[in-house]
């Protein structure tokens, strides 16, 4: 069993959440390990018997697996298992996450912003202008660093999905099916240029899985668990969209809702919402981002002014990270020629100066204003 067989198979087992699983590797050592052990060791390492002990069950999802594995390799899909780096670091927040995401595609969603947009697929004039609008608004305010994520379903969903297209910003799709197909089929066009424009489908199914009804309702918790913020533009007060919302509100992301027109069922969930004090009503991109404390981008002027601003050396520095985001502070000695000493006191002076944050890894990101 090779090592991604394993983590497939892994990603198969059922009743496995995040922290199960955790301890479940720890236990066994890897995901090979497994289904390596016979049943008596698997006893034995579990402290009791059950499903996972069994010798036959872990040979049946090995063998499905193997399937799998096949289908992954031949068709470009990538397979995040959530014990590695690859795997979205905003779902390790979520216990009820899978253990095993199928994505095609690679967009860096642990280096980007993300907001989730979802609604009735039964939307109106008004909603989908709205739908483009905003995106359009957070592209010019906030930068193209940003991600949309929907459910490629009818109505506001692949409007989200299509604005980001546009104004191209990165788009994710969370499907509640396997990734040989797309559902609706009417949106494989869509889902083929999300893909080609540098963003994802992603799937928790494999291509065994028989796509049912409550598919579609767990991958609600996907989608609430990679955004910032979920915005709500549309919807009843039962349906995917309101338990998108319900989802984030539990998970601590925060949450939107389009205030629409008194009477209007397609309105009444967002009604709800704001009336009970779970969303927030969103107006434009502001309402986000003032939220999340977002900045925005600096206007032409404002930039010349801060350039101004800045010694040489610090000039420099700027316009260098614009340029390479994913420079680090080695890298940035090396094509700065600059000695550690004076480009780290540079560093915390702007840093301190809210001209840089600092991120992960002896990393920094210029702070527009």
């Amino acid at each position: 069993m090779t090592p991604l067989c394993a983590k497939i198979a892994f990603g198969m087992l059922g009743g496995i959440n995040l922290s199960t699983g955790r301890e479940l590797l720890r236990r066994a050592g890897s995901a090979e390990g497994v289904f390596e052990r016979g049943e008596d060791e698997m006893v034995s390492l579990l402290g009791r018997s059950g499903t996972i002990a069994s010798a036959d069950y872990r040979r049946d999802i090995a063998a499905r697996a193997a399937r799998e594995e096949v289908f992954v390799r031949s068709s470009g899909v990538r397979a995040l298992f959530f014990a590695d780096d690859c795997y979205p670091q905003r779902l390790l927040d979520c216990d009820d996450a899978p253990a095993l995401l199928y994505a095609l595609g690679d967009t860096p969603l642990d280096k980007l912003r993300t907001v989730a947009i979802v609604g009735t697929r039964h939307s109106t004039a008004y909603g989908l202008d709205f739908t483009a609008r905003l995106v359009g608004d957070l592209a010019a305010t906030y930068g193209r660093d940003i991600a949309i994520i929907s459910g490629l379903a009818y109505g506001i969903d692949v409007a989200a999905h299509r604005a980001a297209l546009r104004e191209g910003l990165p788009t994710v799709a969370v499907m509640a099916n396997a990734l040989n197909t797309v559902y609706p089929a009417e949106h494989r066009e869509v889902a083929a240029r999300i893909v080609r424009s540098g963003g994802m489908l992603l799937s928790e199914y494999p291509t065994s899985a028989r796509t049912h009804r409550g598919f579609f309702l767990a991958r609600n918790r996907i989608v609430a668990a990679l955004a910032d913020a979920v915005v709500v533009v549309e919807s009843d007060q039962r349906g995917g969209a309101m338990a998108t919302a319900r989802i984030a509100s539990a998970y601590g992301r925060e949450l939107f809702a389009v205030p629409g027109r008194v009477g209007d069922a397609r309105s009444r969930g967002c009604l709800e919402l704001l009336a009970t004090r779970l969303a927030s009503v969103v107006r434009d991109a502001g309402d986000i981002g003032d939220a999340l404390g977002w900045k925005p981008l600096a206007r032409e002027g404002e930039q010349q002014e801060l350039m101004l601003e800045l010694s040489s050396e610090q000039a420099r520095i700027v316009e260098h990270l614009r340029n390479h985001p994913d420079a680090t502070v080695n890298d940035m000695c090396v094509a700065l020629a600059l000695p550690f000493a004076s480009l780290s006191s540079a560093l915390f002076e702007m840093e301190m100066a809210d001209i840089l944050m600092t991120l992960p890894g002896g990393r920094y990101a210029v702070l527009d204003r």
